[in-house]
């Protein structure tokens, strides 16, 4: 892999873990389940007009905009207002890597080789680190296992997606967004109510909503389009087995500029716990000489949007 593609790939995991920042400064504004459909209507209007629809069996685009869409950032978006912080929800959502590796064994029958299973062991025991510190934290253990259904829910869009096997993964990823908007809106209207809604908007007409709209955008045009299109490039040229190790700088980076933007100091054992997860997600979804995972936790045809 050439220093300039390993570059675009770094580029692209501090893209994908700033857009943490940006979604904390959206949900200053706007409630979770509001957010989240705003962004996937921000980028479903241009999907629809210029973006083919991939030649795919319509139940796994639909499966694929459940699980990595609805269900993946309704449950992120609701842990971040509820408390979880933006520097650990970046390395909670990692669960989806081992979320992944164990479905695709239980519901495709893909091998779970000895490697994989400990890597899992190892990322689930980091996750009980993290998840013990936030038993003492003001918002409880709540925002961390709503964080943990978000991995779990991008985990079922990751099979979702391997099933629908799209000859053109960027496509996919694209129109997977069509399918959130309606529902997350529907919820939206049950859950935070006319009133909160109309609230939220009337106040995003106000200077003080900018940080929430420049949120939104960058998580739209950045983190999306910008960084999934350099990813799915770098994907279709080497074994993802390879690039995909790349996404543990994810974490790193959003714990890193919570810290530095948002004040979020992370416990030494959340840090211990971190470092037990990324360690446990790289040696499960990587083979000795680079060679791909057969339950690879980031598959060619997974494309992140936005993280």
């Amino acid at each position: 892999m050439p220093i300039r593609h390993r570059l675009l790939a770094v580029v692209v995991a501090v893209l994908w873990g700033a857009n943490f920042v940006a979604i904390h400064a959206s949900l200053e504004i706007f409630p979770p389940f509001l957010c989240s459909a705003l962004r996937f209507t921000l980028m479903a209007i241009p999907t629809i007009l210029f973006v083919p629809r991939p030649q795919v069996p319509t139940r796994w685009l639909v499966g694929y905009g459940i699980g990595f869409g609805i269900l993946q950032f309704a449950f992120l978006y609701l842990a971040m207002d509820a408390g979880m912080p933006t520097g650990l929800a970046s390395l909670v959502l990692q669960s989806s890597a081992p979320f992944t590796v164990v479905l695709g064994a239980v519901l495709l029958g893909e091998r779970l080789s000895g490697r994989a299973a400990s890597g899992v062991a190892v990322a689930a025991l980091g996750m009980a680190v993290v998840g013990s510190q936030r038993l003492d934290a003001e918002a409880g253990l709540l925002p961390f296992v709503l964080t943990l259904m978000a991995g779990l829910g991008w985990a079922f869009g990751n099979l979702a997606s391997r099933l629908a096997a799209a000859p053109k993964p960027l496509h996919l990823t694209m129109w997977m967004t069509v399918i959130p908007p309606v529902p997350m809106l529907v919820l939206s209207l049950l859950v935070e109510g006319p009133e909160r809604i109309g609230t939220a908007l009337a106040d995003s007409l106000s200077t003080a909503a900018i940080p929430a709209w420049l949120g939104l955008a960058y998580t739209t045009v950045l983190a999306t389009l910008v960084g999934s299109g350099i990813w799915t490039w770098l994907m279709a040229r080497h074994p993802s087995g390879t690039v995909a190790p790349f996404s543990m700088l994810v974490p790193v980076t959003g714990l890193a500029l919570a810290w530095l933007l948002l004040d979020e100091v992370p416990a030494p054992l959340e840090l211990v716990g971190g470092a037990l997860v990324v360690g446990g997600v790289l040696w499960a979804s990587t083979r000795r000489h680079s060679a791909p995972l057969a339950a690879d936790p980031v598959p060619d045809a997974a494309v992140p949007v936005g993280r």
